[in-house]
C-alpha cells in the first residue's frame, strides 16, 4: 500500500478492541456466554465467533443463538468441547476459520463443587480447577503463536473476597487472576474479571436455591441487571488493568453486617458512611444486654426461652426468612433447611454475638433449635454459687494441702489475702505479712482452712 501498488480502495478494519477476527468464547453456549456472544456481536461488530462448551449444539438454546447471532451478520461454530481436555482445546484453535483468524479469547467456562473445607475432596478440588485454572491454562499456553487482541478470564469475586463454601472455587479463580497478571508481566494481552452476581441465570447458578441467594445477598452483593452488567464488561476491557472487579454491592446490606465480619477489602467502604445498624445480642454494639446479663435476672424457664427465640431469629436469618415465628422449635435443623454451609454460617452468628466458641458442627450435636438453645443457655448463664455440699468437699481436698505447699507453690499469700487485713499486734499495730506467715507455722492445716473460711463468712 506504501508503495502504491493496490488497485482502488483499502478499507481498514480495526475490530475495536477484539482485533476483527475470530473471537473463541468457552462456556459460550451457557447463559452468561451466550448474552456475551450476542453483546460481541451486536455492540462490538465481531464478525466470527467459535462457542465451545462441555455440551456443544446439545445445550439448550442452541438453535436460538446461532440463529439471532447468524441474523446479525456473524459466522458462528458451536463445538462441544472440554477446556479442561488440553488436546480437545488444540483440536478446536487449529481448526479456526481460515477468513477470519483467532484474535481474542473469553474463557467463561467453569463448573462448582461447593462444601465446607472438611467436606471437599481431591475430587472435588480437582472438578473445579480443571474446567476453570485448568482450561485458562490450557488457553494461556496452546495460543502463545497468535496475536491476540484481547484475552478475557471469567474470574469472580470468590477469588478476591472469599466466601462461604467456595475454597475450590476461589483458588481457581485466585489463579486466574494470577495468570493475567503474569501475562502482562510477559508483553501479551490478558484480563481477569472478577465478577460479582449476574441477575441473568447460568450454569453455575441455574441450581442456587432460596437460601444460597440470601447467603450472597447478605455478603453485600447486588445481583446485576444484564445491560448493567455487560457494560461494564465494555468499560474493564477498556481499562488497561490485569484484574478489575465488576460487580454491584449493597452498601445497606455491608452496614448490617459487623466490623469483624465484612471482609477488609470492603471496610472502608461503609467506614463514616452513615450510621451502621446493629444487630441484637451482639455486646457492646447498642442493641439489648449481652444475654449473659440478662439471663442473671431470669429464672431458668424464661432464660431457656429468650435463648430460643434468638436462636430461632438467628435461624431465621441464616434461612432467608421473614422472622423466627418460621423456625419451628423442635424440627429438626436437616428438616428446615440447612446444610453443611448454612449450619456454618449459623454457628458463625452464634459465636460471633456471644462471644462463644463453638465447634462448627454444633447443630449436628444439638440437632433442633431447642436442644441448641438449651445448650447455649447453660454456657452463657452465669455460674451460680456452689452449694453447701461442695463446700464441704472443697473443704475436705484443702485439708489435704501443707502449709509448706502452699508455700512453694506461691500461694501462701493469696491465702492470707483471703482472710482479710493483717490482725494488729500486742502494741495495736499491723502486724506484717511476716509475722502472720510466722504465727502459721503453728497451725495445722485445718486450723487454716477453718480460718480463712470463717473471715469470709463461710
Amino acid at each position: 500500500m506504501s508503495r502504491g501498488h493496490h488497485v482502488g480502495k483499502i478499507v481498514f478494519d480495526t475490530g475495536s478492541g477484539f482485533g476483527g477476527g475470530t473471537v473463541l468464547v468457552t462456556g459460550g453456549t451457557g447463559g452468561v456466554g451466550a448474552l456475551v456472544a450476542r453483546h460481541l456481536v451486536a455492540e462490538h461488530g465481531v464478525p466470527s465467533l467459535v462457542l465451545a462448551s462441555r455440551r456443544g449444539t446439545a445445550a439448550d438454546g442452541v438453535p436460538e443463538l446461532v440463529a439471532d447471532l447468524e441474523g446479525a451478520g456473524a459466522f458462528v461454530r458451536v463445538v462441544e468441547c472440554d477446556v479442561a481436555d488440553r488436546d480437545a482445546v488444540a483440536k478446536v484453535l487449529a481448526d479456526m476459520p481460515a477468513a477470519y483468524p483467532l484474535t481474542a479469547v473469553v474463557h467463561a467456562a467453569g463448573v462448582l463443587a461447593d462444601g465446607t473445607v472438611e467436606s471437599l475432596t481431591p475430587e472435588s478440588f480437582d472438578h473445579v480447577l480443571r474446567a476453570k485454572a485448568g482450561g485458562a491454562l490450557h488457553l494461556h499456553e496452546l495460543t502463545a503463536g497468535h496475536h491476540l487482541s484481547a484475552f478475557v478470564l471469567f474470574s469472580a469475586l470468590a477469588g478476591t473476597l472469599g466466601t462461604a463454601g467456595q475454597a475450590n472455587y476461589a483458588a481457581a479463580n485466585g489463579f486466574l487472576d494470577g495468570l493475567a497478571a503474569q501475562r502482562r508481566a510477559s508483553g501479551l494481552v490478558g484480563t481477569s474479571l472478577c465478577w460479582g452476581w449476574w441477575g441473568q441465570s447460568s450454569g453455575m447458578t441455574e441450581d442456587l436455591d432460596e437460601v444460597d441467594l440470601s447467603r450472597v445477598r447478605r455478603l453485600g452483593v447486588a445481583p446485576m441487571p444484564t445491560p448493567e452488567a455487560l457494560a461494564l464488561f465494555d468499560a474493564a476491557c477498556a481499562i488497561d488493568k490485569p484484574v478489575l472487579i465488576p460487580a454491584r454491592l449493597d452498601l445497606s446490606a455491608l452496614r448490617d453486617r459487623s466490623g469483624d465480619e465484612l471482609p477488609p477489602l470492603l471496610r472502608d467502604l461503609v467506614r463514616g458512611d452513615g450510621p451502621r445498624r446493629t444487630r441484637p445480642g451482639r455486646a457492646g454494639e447498642g442493641g439489648p444486654p449481652a444475654l449473659p446479663a440478662r439471663l442473671a435476672v431470669l429464672g431458668r424457664d424464661e432464660g431457656e426461652t429468650l435463648v430460643l427465640d434468638w436462636v430461632r431469629e438467628q435461624a431465621a436469618v441464616v434461612l432467608g426468612h421473614p422472622s423466627g415465628a418460621a423456625v419451628e422449635a423442635d424440627q429438626a435443623f436437616t428438616h428446615l433447611g440447612f446444610d453443611s454451609l448454612t449450619s456454618v454460617e449459623l454457628c458463625n452468628r452464634l459465636a460471633s454475638s456471644t462471644g462463644l466458641r463453638l465447634p462448627s458442627t454444633l447443630v449436628f450435636s444439638y440437632p433442633t433449635p431447642r436442644e441448641l438453645g438449651a445448650h447455649l443457655c447453660g454456657l452463657l448463664r452465669p455460674q451460680s454459687r456452689t452449694s453447701p455440699h461442695e463446700d464441704e468437699e472443697i473443704r475436705e481436698v484443702l485439708r489435704t494441702v501443707s502449709i509448706d505447699g502452699l508455700r512453694r507453690a506461691g500461694l501462701l499469700e493469696p491465702v492470707l489475702a483471703c482472710a482479710g487485713p493483717a490482725r494488729p499486734d500486742a502494741d495495736g499495730r499491723p502486724a506484717d505479712a511476716d509475722t502472720a506467715a510466722a504465727g502459721l507455722d503453728g497451725m495445722d492445716l485445718e486450723a487454716l482452712v477453718d480460718l480463712v473460711l470463717d473471715e469470709k463468712g463461710e
